[in-house]
Parts: structure tokens; C-alpha cells; sequence
């Protein structure tokens, strides 16, 4: 659907398509609780170290699900008239992400009320965060700085999701380190893209990912709730985003002090209190 004035094109993405991949993904969640599915056990001996992955219908749905809300992203996206040959695949990292997450208050929760208010909000979350993708592609809609901040907001709220739910079910730090270096990279990467007006830094990404798996190493074996554990990955990724975000753009040294101090003052202050 596109909405057009004569000063600025405003640009939404076609309510069909829209449509048809919100409901593609409510009813892979609703299937999930019809379907029952045997859980299988795959186990690996290796040297010094044994690995045993439990495979159920809600790991094989959040995988399809993921999936599919990439492919929708792309379907949505790709007739965009401002996109002019620019990769679509960037933007669909964080929808998939946010499908994903999705599942986990899902899987949780028992069969009631609870789990339809969550998979209604989680709906709602997910149509806002696909709406605003497809804003952000463009270029002289003056939306797009709403729909940067909502990303990025999103982007964040999601990177805690995912930290503190792999925490509360006691994920082993050997499962724990991939899953929070690849989300910390898809957060990094689409923070850094909006920051810096489309750059796509990968490396510098990469980077970030690595060093806050450092610091998920450490905070691993600390005795620390899951709320305070994801904040602090939550506080590192940000801080670790600002430094290089603020270096490529070359702001004043002083004002980058100030930032990273009111960071990490807020971030160590809110893990205290969450964990106390």
C-alpha cells in the first residue's frame, strides 16, 4: 500500500503480504500445542567432552519460523522503490530474530490466556518491527528516524530477551557463547546500519560479538539472576556500539566520555539492583 502526498512519498508495505506472513507465523506458534511430536536426544562423545541437544517441535517451529519471517521480510521488501539495488538480507536479521524470541514466553507459559496475551503482543511486535524495516529503507521519508530509534530499541530489548532467557533454562556455556555472539553480532550489525546511515560495518560487528563473549565467559560462573546477567551483555554490546559508532563519526572525545560513563553508570546500577 503506498500512501502518496506531493511534498514526501510515504512509503508501507503492501497490507497482503503483511498480512499473509503475520498469519504464517501465528499459526506455526498455534500448531505447536496440536502437534505432538516425539523429543529426540542427539549425543556426541569428543574428547574430554560430551554433547547431548534436545530436539522437540518447539526447537523444529522456531527454526521454520525464523525462516519464514526472513523470507516474508525479503517478500516485503524487495519491490520497495527507494531499495535501488541494495542487499534486502540486512533487514531481514532482526525480524527473524524477533520471531524467534517470540517463542520462548510461549513455550513457557501454559495453554490459557497467558499464552494468547503473549502471542498476540509478540504478533503485534513483530508486524510493528516488519513495518518499520520496510520505512527505514527509505530514503527522504522523514519516518525513518522513528522507525531507527523503534529498531533500535527492538534490537536491544530482543539481545536482552535472548541472554536472560538462555540463562533461566541454564543453557551450557558451551551452547551459551554461539547463541549470544550471534545475536550480539545481528544487533551490532543492524544498530551500527542506522547509526551510520546504511554502512554495513561487518567486521566491526564481528568484533563486538567476540568481546562480549568474553565477558559472557566470565559472567557465566558469577551468581547472577538472568535479568542482571543479560543486562550487563545488554550494557557491554551498547557501550562496545557507541565506541565505534562515535569513532567512525569522529564526535569530540569528551562527549564520547560522557556517554560511556552515563552507560555503564546506569547498567552496573540496574544489574545491583535487579539482582539484589
Amino acid at each position: 500500500m503506498t500512501v502518496k502526498s506531493s511534498a514526501i512519498p510515504y512509503q508501507l508495505p503492501k497490507i497482503d503480504r503483511l498480512s499473509i506472513v503475520s498469519a504464517m507465523i501465528i499459526l506455526a506458534y498455534l500448531l505447536t500445542h496440536f502437534i505432538n511430536l516425539p523429543a529426540r536426544i542427539l549425543s556426541i562423545q569428543l574428547p574430554g567432552l560430551f554433547l547431548s541437544i534436545g530436539i522437540n517441535i518447539s526447537t523444529i517451529v522456531s527454526v521454520l519460523v525464523a525462516g519464514l519471517t526472513a523470507a516474508g521480510a525479503d517478500w516485503l521488501l524487495f519491490d520497495h522503490p527507494d531499495l535501488q539495488g541494495r542487499p534486502i538480507l540486512p533487514h531481514c536479521l532482526l525480524p527473524s530474530l524477533t520471531a524467534l524470541l517470540i517463542g520462548i514466553p510461549l513455550y513457557q507459559l501454559s495453554f490459557g490466556l497467558a499464552w494468547w496475551l503473549a502471542l498476540l503482543g509478540g504478533s503485534l511486535l513483530l508486524i510493528l518491527v516488519l513495518i518499520a524495516e520496510y520505512v527505514s529503507v527509505g530514503r527522504d521519508d522523514f519516518r525513518r528516524y522513528v522507525a531507527s530509534a523503534g529498531l533500535t530499541a527492538v534490537s536491544l530489548a530482543s539481545y536482552l530477551i535472548l541472554a536472560a532467557g538462555l540463562r533461566s533454562v541454564g543453557t551450557r556455556l558451551f551452547f551459551l557463547l554461539p547463541a549470544l555472539m550471534l545475536g550480539s553480532a545481528l544487533v551490532s550489525l543492524r544498530i551500527l546500519h542506522l547509526r551510520l546511515q546504511g554502512q554495513w560495518l561487518t567486521y566491526e560487528a564481528l568484533l563486538i560479538a567476540f568481546m562480549t563473549s568474553q565477558i559472557a565467559a566470565a559472567l557465566y560462573y558469577w551468581p547472577l539472576n538472568p535479568i542482571s546477567f543479560g543486562l550487563l551483555l545488554l550494557g557491554t554490546t551498547y557501550l562496545l556500539i557507541t565506541i565505534f559508532s562515535r569513532m567512525i563519526e569522529e564526535k569530540p572525545m569528551r562527549q564520547l566520555w560522557v556517554e560511556l560513563l552515563l552507560i555503564i553508570v546506569v547498567v552496573i546500577g540496574a544489574a545491583v539492583w535487579t539482582n539484589s
